[in-house]
């Protein structure tokens, strides 16, 4: 197990799981331009890691997964460079095949509920609360918190957080469908990396194949067109030794040995 200091957030290889906390506690982990950049970065490198498959992304501290855009930041400096890869690098990021979990340690709100929406899992603390109060400031949640919440809770559940700008609990955000499991806070973690595990016995790149052909999926209107036109990440599937491996190893009744090749 390896870790390596970042300015603005931490990261943890672990095999082939990476960790990675948002590192501002002292602003409820908001974030400004200068950490979005760095968690580009980290994205990035994430992506690019041919050994590593999952990633989770989680808060320092207890209070707060994150609150946000650093407002105080924004009105003290005005415009400056941003991410192209969107909030926490994240957001505005489509290309990313491999799953990444967010574990929902506390407040998460605005944008800091938009980077939850757009990981593939969100396992929460029972102390999380989530909410895109954004309007009450005279604002919109405009790093894809307004489309992708519809898309994953359906229009109406949706409209009644984003036109009210309510806040919503962990145990109310389970069962309106946005969150996979709520757990007692000390558990959070564990919890976290017990569902990276359960991803990480399956393939990489049936993982990957898969994530890409419900995304894409999501974005055509017709079934058959979706289904007409398989991503490129399939074709890789199609090739791979983890194809040959998976057959094989349930045949011999062993554990499969996945190279993510």
């Amino acid at each position: 197990m390896t870790s390596s200091p970042l300015q603005y957030c931490k990261i943890e290889r672990d095999g082939h799981l990476l960790t990675i906390t948002i590192n501002r506690p002292e602003v409820m982990n908001a974030l400004h331009p200068p950490a979005c950049l760095e968690l580009e970065k980290v994205f990035d490198d994430f992506t690019a890691d041919p050994e590593l498959w999952v990633a989770i992304l989680t808060g320092a501290g207890d209070r707060a997964f994150s609150a946000g855009n650093d407002l105080k930041f924004q009105a003290a400096h005005g415009k400056i460079a941003r991410a192209k890869t969107g909030f926490a690098g994240l957001t505005s990021r489509f290309d990313l095949s491999k799953p990444v979990i967010a574990a929902v340690n506390g407040i998460a709100m605005g944008g800091g509920f938009e980077i939850a929406l757009a990981c593939d899992l969100i396992i929460a603390s029972e102390t999380a609360v989530f909410a895109l109060p954004e309007p009450r400031v005279g604002m919109a949640a405009l790093a894809g918190g307004l489309h992708r919440l519809p898309r994953q809770i359906g229009l109406k559940r949706a409209m009644g957080m984003i036109l009210t700008g309510r806040r919503v609990s962990a145990s109310e955000g389970e069962r309106l469908g946005f969150v996979n499991e709520v757990v007692a806070p000390h558990e959070l973690m564990q919890s976290a990396r017990r569902w990276a595990n359960m991803v990480l016995e399956c393939a990489p790149l049936s993982i990957r194949a898969s994530k890409d052909v419900v995304m894409q999926g999501l974005r055509e209107a017709d079934l058959q067109a979706a289904m007409a036109s398989p991503p490129a990440s399939v074709a890789l599937l199609y090739g791979s030794e983890d194809y040959v491996e998976g057959p094989r190893a349930f045949s011999e009744k062993r554990t499969p040995r996945w190279l993510g090749k």
